[in-house]
């Protein structure tokens, strides 16, 4: 027996497998340690397959021309439209007016929301509309956002349980099948299962909403919704606001703000410029490019109380003019403020606002900073490496917020003040989004033609209304993600042609193949979410979908139930703040701990696994 077992070692050592083995376990190392970016590691993984001679180049570049990955890139351009259009927000102004005061009420309807829209867009950008929503209400009500914060997380993991083209690993897994050639889902397929989830999620919280935050949390004084002038005096702002008109023969006439250096030379920050156009005064963009004409009237930001206004003047031949209202208060509805935070996965995170030229990048100005009670010091707010956590204050024109709000990638936007109201985005489109997504829907549904050609129609017919142009499309697409999966598809079918599958199955077959399907499908379950809690939940579909196929295979079985559950396993990732970018989001708005994620996530996955066990096989009989 144990001459045997060396035998079986020693060919393992000597075959391909081994090294897919050894791949696949230092992929996973790399993405725990986060060291390197998901998406390096992917394209490397690429690189190691050919050079290996485990694949050929075509198989291991397969996945660049996977319709689903293709799909994937248009769905983010359809949610970034029915952002820029204000469907989004317009369903958190509803929610916010239809709960009235009741606490109850606005956790049902705003889980509904985000489950609605989740289904149809990215759940990390849902989630990013909607915390500024709940910091709002929770605040008009004294009550937490502790209390509401988390279920939010929970209904945009479940919004990924809705339709087939709610999040990617629905994709990957419906993608597996069709390669397998054992079926494929609809675009409704997911919806029962999902809708019995998001029902059992809402009565969970209902139940728990109490024990989210401590009972000495729960004493919020709340306020009405803050404006610029509350702005203002929390980052200490009066005193600091100038205006000056470019008298004739300056020697700023003719140049760009980025040439003038006027904040390391005064301490000036211009935040807009008032300019005659056509008879009548506008407010333009302080762009790091906008170049300065004369009689032009800046609105500065001099941020250090010893630069001598007088020699300033002088030295640039300004002419200082009165200003009415506390900085800038009155020119509210062309220059606009908001409180911005980086998100977990930001680029920019241990970066400085020169690093990053934030102001030549977003045409916005950074203002103020705030680390937890404390402000940063004007004169360091540009040399300084932001943390996570950090709140910065931002102050421009109110389209380029809008577009920085619409960054869910770097980005989040917590607070607008109460002046955006008058000052709300257009959203005569929004008819046409909508349009263009029922279009979509009805595409898939009646599956009249492929998938990827419905989102391609939606996603031209929404340029072609203005929702959205090539600019902010292309922005839109999470690159990373994409990336992410075509170099993990290559490993499912590296697995797949070592043998490696095969192993797994038998594996699992001998553990509890004699149990019965039922058993096998919690098994799958328990290994997806477990896996899920160290890789990305795309990754996680990758490696289990060709398992449980081939565990249905192997019991003679259908597959579908099989894959549903990887699925569904795959978006369960509610036990840990790091097991979704959508948990670690809401962590430090609702003031939770990591053990709150697991006091509460742990059982609650423990119930979806149940009811996933249970409702699959009767959906999708074996």
């Amino acid at each position: 027996m144990i001459e045997r077992l060396f035998a079986t070692a020693e060919t393992l050592a000597d075959s391909q497998l081994f090294w897919v083995v050894f791949f696949l376990f230092v992929a996973i190392g790399l993405f725990i340690s986060n060291k390197v970016r998901m998406d390096v590691v992917a394209l490397l993984l690429i690189v190691v397959f050919v050079i290996s001679g485990i694949l050929t180049v075509p198989e291991a570049v397969s996945g660049f021309s996977d319709p689903n990955v293709i799909l994937i890139a248009l769905l983010f351009v359809i949610g970034e439209g029915l952002v820029r259009t204000g469907i989004a927000y317009q369903v958190g102004d509803w929610l916010v007016k239809v709960a009235g005061n009741s606490e109850a009420k606005l956790l049902i309807l705003l889980m509904l929301a985000v489950a609605g829209l989740g289904s149809v867009m990215s759940s990390t950008g849902v989630v990013a509309i909607f915390i500024p929503v709940v910091m709002s209400v929770s605040s008009r009500m004294n009550r937490s956002p502790g209390r509401l914060m988390m279920p939010l997380a929970f209904a945009g993991l479940i919004s990924g349980m809705m339709t087939l083209v709610a999040t990617p690993p629905n994709l990957v897994v419906n993608s597996e099948m069709v390669r397998y050639g054992v079926g494929q889902f609809g675009f409704f397929s997911f919806t029962p299962i999902g809708v019995v989830i998001l029902l059992l999620g809402i009565g969970y919280m209902l139940l728990v909403r109490r024990f989210l935050v401590k009972p000495e949390q729960d004493n919020t004084k709340g306020s009405a919704r803050r404006a610029m002038r509350d702005l203002i005096r929390e980052y200490k702002l009066s005193g600091r606001a100038r205006r000056f008109s470019i008298r004739p023969g300056s020697p700023l006439i003719g140049r760009t703000l980025d040439e003038l250096h006027l904040r390391s030379r005064y301490s000036a920050n211009v935040v807009g410029i008032e300019r005659w156009r056509k008879f009548r005064r506008v407010m333009i963009s302080a762009f790091a490019s906008t170049e300065l004409r004369v009689h032009d009237i800046l609105l500065v930001d001099m941020h250090d109380p010893d630069v001598d206004i007088r020699h300033f003047c002088t030295e640039e031949n300004l002419e200082p003019m009165i200003l009415r209202g506390e900085y800038f208060s009155d020119q509210a509805r062309e220059v606009g403020m908001a409180e911005v935070s980086l998100i977990p996965e930001s680029e920019y995170i241990g970066k400085t606002l020169r690093q990053m030229a934030f102001r030549t990048r977003y045409s916005l100005n950074v203002i103020g900073i705030r680390r937890g009670d404390k402000l940063i010091d004007s004169n360091q707010q540009i040399d300084i490496e932001l943390k996570m956590g950090d709140m910065m204050l931002v102050i421009g024109d109110w389209r380029q917020i809008r577009l920085l709000q619409s960054n869910t990638h770097d980005f989040l936007v917590m607070n607008l003040p109460a002046e955006v109201d008058e000052v709300a985005p257009s959203i005569s489109q929004a008819p046409h989004a909508v349009l263009c997504l029922f279009l979509m829907i009805f595409l898939m549904v009646t599956d009249l033609v492929p998938n990827v050609i419905a989102a391609l129609v939606a996603c031209l017919l929404m340029g072609k209304f203005r929702c959205i142009n090539m600019e902010s499309a292309y922005r839109s697409i999470h690159w990373p993600t994409l990336i992410l999966i075509v170099g993990m598809l290559p490993f499912a079918q590296a697995l797949q042609k070592t043998g490696g599958i095969d192993l797994v199955v038998q594996g699992l077959m001998d553990a509890v193949g004699d149990r019965g399907p039922h058993v096998v499908l919690a098994s799958l379950f328990i290994l997806s979410a477990v896996i899920g809690l160290f890789i990305s939940n795309t990754a996680t579909a990758v490696l289990m979908a060709p398992i449980a196929i081939g565990a249905a295979n192997q019991m003679g079985v259908s597959a579908l139930p099989f894959a549903m559950v990887v699925a569904v396993a795959a978006s369960a990732a509610f036990m840990t703040p790091v097991s979704s970018p959508v948990n670690t989001m809401v962590l430090g708005p609702g003031g939770y701990k990591f053990s709150d994620f697991m006091r509460i996530g742990i059982p609650f996955t423990l119930l979806v696994m149940v009811v996933s066990v249970v409702i699959i096989p009767i959906l999708f009989p074996f």
